[in-house]
């Protein structure tokens, strides 16, 4: 009987190598043969499901949503925190993230897709806010979709100043929640 593979999978596996060499050493070094040895497959195996890198770093763009997904579960405090790259997993991940947004800049369907991550992003903190405003645990006259976007913003220059090592991840999320408490009700 014919093994039965799962293509799903082995585009997941594949995935999972570009982001390993991404994040260990950037875009510029994801080749079809460099995933293959990452993924352990083989070449040939890597091109069946992707003919170009293009449709390899497209098809890993598209995986980034979920990683941020499982780290976002919580209230709004706890996804602000959670959306910092204060592990080796989130580490990995933001420097994932920098690396295709800065392929973005050149790849529209990459762009459109970390745009519509963003808006979904956005939508959630938003829905947090307000729920935050309704419990009186935030400011009622604040304007819930425009404070989603700055949150944003601070987590996000937070997160790059943590990358650089510019801030700790202690000091980051004194930052993150000084920044909150101006907004108590």
């Amino acid at each position: 009987m014919p093994k039965r593979v799962d293509h799903e999978e082995r585009r997941r596996l594949i995935a999972a190598a570009v982001r390993r060499i991404a994040a260990d050493r950037g875009l510029e070094a994801v080749s079809l043969g460099e995933v293959a040895t990452a993924a352990g497959i083989s070449k040939g195996l890597v091109q069946h499901y992707f003919p170009t890198k293009d449709a390899m770093l497209r098809y890993a763009t598209g995986t980034l949503r979920a990683h941020v997904e499982q780290r976002v579960t919580g209230g709004l405090r706890d996804t602000l925190v959670a959306l910092l790259p204060l592990d080796e997993e989130s580490r990995d991940q933001a420097l994932v993230a920098n690396a295709f947004l800065v392929r973005a800049l050149k790849d529209e369907e990459i762009a459109d897709r970390i745009r519509a991550g963003h808006t979904q992003l956005s939508q959630a903190l938003a829905a947090m806010v307000a729920a935050a405003q309704e419990a009186g645990e935030l400011a009622a006259g604040l304007d819930p979709v425009r404070e989603a976007d700055l949150l944003l913003a601070v987590v996000a220059g937070l997160g790059d100043a943590v990358l650089l090592g510019h801030r700790g991840p202690d000091d980051a999320i004194a930052l993150v929640d000084h920044h909150l408490s101006r907004l108590t009700a």
